[in-house]
């Protein structure tokens, strides 16, 4: 059964190469369920995240924080060479 506070960002897609569903989990990327349709690719994902938290829980390790309840401050800094950020810098005066 899913965590009942499960707040976490789930994508379900189609895999061609497995002819599946494939659903995955944005917190837990080495995780992956597969399932011959879109719900049921995610309703198993949702259990397996649910015992990796257990899992987790229980051996006193760090849960991930969900995406969706992180505050984010909008700012994110890049190191790019000066070229790169002169560049930038004149596109975006022009802008």
């Amino acid at each position: 059964m899913a965590h009942k506070n499960d707040r976490y960002t789930y994508r379900v897609t189609w895999s061609d190469e497995d002819a599946e569903y494939v659903s995955l989990c944005a917190e837990f990327p080495s995780l992956s369920w597969l399932a011959p349709t879109p719900e049921d690719a995610l309703k198993g994902m949702r259990k397996l995240v649910a015992e990796i938290i257990e899992d987790l829980l229980k051996n006193e390790e760090p849960v991930p924080e969900p995406i969706s309840t992180k505050r984010f401050s909008g700012k994110f800094m890049v190191r790019v060479p000066p070229e790169v950020h002169r560049q930038l810098a004149i596109q975006a005066a022009e802008a």
